[in-house]
């Protein structure tokens, strides 16, 4: 069967370096990717993201999978201490609003939030913040992008680790 060798995020485009063969026995069913098979998946597009070791599906390469039908992916800058390091590629989180001290009173209506998943992480060089990408509703998605940089952070629901 062929496996993930290094991380590979959704868009990506499968190179030969990307995968490995792994001996394992699979269930029938099972819609893993042939080591004979190496061929018909190079230099095709990820639908999903994935991390290292994970079994390559035939699903798992084609079209986008993100965002799904109705949805949209919310691109956040972040920085460390606004979001748990443990949010990774599939957790469940909360996008929270948080006012700075300014805009926040006492007896002011709760925080809102928005619950989403997170799609990718990415931090780019010379930078000190993490772009986070998480797929929300499309409504969501345009208030999350008018909120004001530094007012938002992730809080990592249950059953929303890596």
């Amino acid at each position: 069967m062929l496996a993930l060798s290094r991380p590979v995020t959704v868009g990506h485009v499968l190179t030969q370096q990307d995968l490995h063969r792994v001996n394992v026995a699979v269930e029938v069913g099972v819609l893993v990717v042939d080591a004979d098979r190496a061929g018909d998946v190079v230099g095709k597009t990820m639908a999903v993201s994935l991390s290292a070791g994970t079994l390559l599906t035939t699903d798992s390469v084609g079209a986008p999978a993100v965002p799904a039908a109705g949805q949209s992916i919310a691109a956040l800058a972040l920085k460390s201490g606004q979001f748990p390091v443990e949010a990774g590629p599939g957790a469940r989180v909360a996008v929270v609003l948080v006012p700075n001290d300014a805009a926040s009173s006492p007896g002011s209506p709760a925080t809102q939030s928005w619950p989403g998943v997170v799609t990718s992480l990415a931090t780019p060089s010379n930078e000190q913040v993490t772009v986070v990408s998480v797929q929300v509703t499309e409504v969501a998605a345009r208030q999350i992008a008018a909120v004001p940089t530094g007012q938002l952070a992730l809080v990592l629901l249950s059953g929303g680790g890596r």
